[in-house]
Formats: structure tokens, sequence, C-alpha cells
């Protein structure tokens, strides 16, 4: 825990140099110079507790989807992680709370994330159960309400940059944040469609139904989106 503090503190101080010395130079090529370091820092970011990657896995363990399917649901997800903050930061600044121990948060937005997740999750239940067949489509919904809890690391650019008066350079930093964020997001989509491929194969190897497991799965799934959506509701 105490590494991570330190490598947020370290993100927060080189974002704060940056945008501070773009606002003292206007220099587009020193900034673009150091933007690909905007790419680590989302990914590295995005490594942290939340952004949407346990949400994300829940999912799509219990889907039979491609990998490039599976990596447009990630890459909604991280889509809208970052944009979100970035539409909060320019057009609703009173949704955000500043208070010491919630800077860069937005409640009213999260609530509504997670309430729809949790109503995702009794859904997937249901159609486990019915034995229904995936909607075209399905997954990009579950990465955008997913992604509408903003990405704290983006607000935080986003407000530097406003009250230096560059929101340029923030809207670029966050452009290079979501490239690393969907980095992320994107291993974390493959490492769950290989690992439920790995199950489904050593289940058909024993004889075991493959449409059932398919069920199982997709009910677990739903089964988590409920507990998490109504667990960070209850927090």
């Amino acid at each position: 825990m105490d590494f991570l503090i330190a490598l947020q503190r370290w993100i927060h101080a080189s974002i704060t140099a940056d945008l501070s010395a773009f606002a003292t130079t206007r220099d587009w090529l020193a900034l673009a110079t150091v933007l690909p370091l905007g790419i680590v820092f989302g990914a590295v970011h995005a490594l942290t507790p939340g952004h949407g990657k346990t949400v994300l896995a829940s999912y799509l363990v219990g889907l039979r989807l491609a990998v490039l399917r599976s990596l447009s649901v990630a890459g909604a997800l991280a889509f809208t992680h970052v944009f979100s903050a970035v539409l909060l930061a320019l057009l609703a600044g009173p949704l955000i709370t500043r208070t010491l121990g919630g800077v860069g948060r937005a409640p009213t937005l999260e609530n509504i994330s997670r309430g729809l997740l949790a109503a995702i999750g009794v859904w997937l239940i249901a159609r486990a159960l019915r034995g229904r067949a995936h909607i075209h489509g399905e997954g990009l919904v579950v990465g955008v309400i997913a992604g509408l809890v903003p990405c704290p690391l983006t607000l935080f650019a986003m407000f530097l940059a406003l009250a230096r008066g560059v929101p340029e350079a923030g809207f670029a930093f966050a452009v290079s944040m979501m490239l690393g964020v969907a980095l992320t997001l994107c291993f974390t989509a493959l490492l769950t469609v290989f690992a439920r491929r790995m199950l489904i194969t050593l289940t058909a190897r024993h004889g075991a139904s493959i449409e059932r497991l398919v069920r199982i799965l997709d009910g677990g799934s739903g089964a988590l989106l409920v507990v998490i959506g109504l667990r960070e509701l209850l927090t």
C-alpha cells in the first residue's frame, strides 16, 4: 500500500510539473515529448484498485466472446472512464466532491453506475436460468456503464490544466492516459478470455456438459456484478 501511495504521489507531481511548464512556455513540442509518459501513468494508475478491472473480468468470464469483442468491451470501459472525467471537469464541476477525503469523486455518477451494474447482474442471472443467448452490443453497454465512474487521475489533470488556463494540455494528457488505461484493461480482458477457454476445455475433456458450464458461468458473472454493485452502493 505504501508503494502505491508513493507511486500516485510521483504521478501527480510529474503531471503537475509538466502542465505547469506548458502553462509557462506554451511549447507544444515539449509537451508532446512527455505525453508518452501519460500512457505509462494511465497504465500504472489502472493497476491500482478500481478502474473497472473486477467488473470487466466478472462480466467476461460468463460470456462466449471472441478476443476482439472482449477488447472492444475493455476499450469502451477505458474511453468512458477517462472522458466522463473530462466532461465532468469541463461541464459539471458542482457534481464533484472536493472534500479532503473524496477529492476527484463524483458520487452521483458512481451510484448510478453501481445501481445499473447490479441491475445488469440480475438480468444475467435471469438469462442464465432461461438459457437465452447473448444480445449483440450488450458488452459495449456494460463497458460504458462501468466507465461512468470517472477516472480520478484524469480529473486531477483536468482541474490542474483548467486552473493553469491550459485546458487543451489537460485534454492531451487525458487522451494519452486513456490509452494507458485501455492497455491495462485490455490485458485484463485477454487474461479473462483465455482463462475461461482453458476452464471450458478442461471441463470438456472430463465429459461435462459445455452448455451447462456456460450457463453456470453466466449466472456466476451476474451474481458477481450484483454483489459488486450493491456492496459499493452500501459502503
